[in-house]
């Protein structure tokens, strides 16, 4: 079959390349539209040219460098980020609602290929699907791609024949989650340029400025402030003992990591972060709002009720919230309300509990889950907002402070020098 080159651009205004295998040139115009995408060019490949263009969605990154085994290798251990799964769910979603076949819209996605999903999943996939296998029994056979979450809501789609409109819940799920963790990141961008700043800056000045400063000192024929003695001491510390200062930081850092780790000490952890001043909200208005997104996700698309908290169960990264759910699981197996065993939890909030409890009244518990996860997500974008707010003048004291201190050493014994000659 003909190859046609293009070159079209995404909603968002992004320049995208690609390769079609269709019949002529407007077939490959209509399956472009399909794609969601505007088309600007549409050309008969060269001979060879397939093999050197990019595929549609597939950026340059960092790996572009390496032969081409090693790079496939490397691409295919890294799990998918959330945005590439929403990327990839939406395009199998659009090629779906074209009326394509599903083995015809995988073997298309396998021109499609992104950064995180290579086009081999798109192969594989349309292989074990033309064999005669269902689509969720072939994802599942790619853990490292496709999730428990993912797998069973295709499977209820499937089953309730509604496969389209499940995989553009899926797609806008991982959006939305995508869109929390970029909040996050980008709240503690600010925070930790300072901090590596602060630490960069003050350990030049601690082991190339201060041994100077330390020579001129001990000059003067005066006795030494309290601040610039403590300040020559701890530097001459650092000098002459960093080796066992790193020893000490890489023994801590491997104590806590088994800490964390163990099951004992990655609960206590988990309970720590809930109960921390300013930070545990944003932990627990993320932790809600990923459980109710999450369950009422499942619940909406069919999935049974057990199915959805094991499920739910295992995408949360909480300890103590894990346990709760598999609580809440096993009391609803006995025949209890999702309510019941929430309330009897004591960590999740009294409106989650009542809401969840009017929803099972009125028959939605899924909107009242997805109406929760809107509200948590909502409280979180301004709790980031607000701690952001709050650690930027800290940061600023903080490191101030330190400067002030730096300044006052070095000078006080100036002073004293100047005051004497006097």
């Amino acid at each position: 079959m003909p190859e046609f080159s293009y070159k079209a651009r995404r909603r968002s205004g992004e320049l995208v390349e690609g390769v079609l295998e269709v019949a002529d040139r407007p077939a490959a115009l209509a399956q472009i539209q399909r794609l969601g995408l505007f088309p600007v060019a549409v050309d008969a490949a060269k001979s060879g040219a397939a093999a050197g263009t990019k595929r549609a969605g597939q950026k340059a990154d960092w790996l572009s460098f390496l032969p081409t085994d090693m790079r496939l290798q490397l691409q295919q251990k890294r799990k998918p980020k959330l945005q590439e799964l929403a990327t990839f769910t939406t395009q199998l979603s659009n090629l779906l609602n074209s009326g394509m076949p599903l083995t015809v819209a995988l073997n298309s996605m396998t021109h499609l290929e992104s950064k995180g999903i290579p086009s081999q999943v798109g192969r594989d996939l349309k292989q074990e699907v033309s064999e005669g296998r269902s689509l969720s029994d072939a994802m599942s056979k790619q853990p490292r791609v496709f999730s428990d979450l993912y797998i069973n809501m295709v499977r209820a789609g499937e089953q309730s024949g509604s496969l389209v409109e499940v995989l553009r819940r899926m797609a806008n799920h991982f959006q939305q989650f995508a869109e929390v963790q970029a909040k996050f990141t980008s709240a503690l961008i600010y925070p930790a340029l300072v901090i590596c700043m602060g630490i960069f800056l003050i350990g030049f000045f601690m082991f190339v400025m201060m041994p100077q400063f330390t020579k001129i000192f001990m000059g003067f024929n005066i006795e030494l402030p309290l601040p610039t003695r403590m300040l020559i001491a701890f530097s001459q510390m650092l000098l002459n003992y960093w080796w066992l200062i790193g020893l000490v930081i890489i023994v801590a850092v491997i104590l806590f990591i088994r800490f964390k780790t163990s099951e004992a000490g990655g609960r206590k952890l988990d309970e720590w972060k809930m109960k921390a001043p300013v930070i545990g909200k944003v932990i627990n208005l993320n932790l809600f709002g990923q459980f109710a997104r999450t369950l009422g996700t499942l619940l909406e698309n069919g999935v049974p009720v057990l199915t959805a908290l094991k499920i739910t169960e295992q995408v949360l990264p909480n300890r103590l919230i894990k346990e709760a759910i598999s609580k809440t699981r096993e009391a609803v197996t006995d025949g209890k309300t999702l309510a019941q065993p929430l309330a009897q939890s004591k960590l999740f909030p009294q409106l989650m509990v009542d809401l969840v409890r009017i929803g099972e009244e009125t028959g939605d518990v899924p909107g009242a889950l997805n109406n929760l996860a809107d509200t948590y997500e909502g409280e979180l974008s301004i709790s980031l907002r607000l701690m952001t707010q709050l650690i930027e003048p800290v940061l600023i004291v903080v490191m101030g402070g330190i400067v002030a201190f730096l300044l006052l050493s070095i000078f006080l014994p100036l002073f004293k020098l100047i005051s004497s000659i006097h």
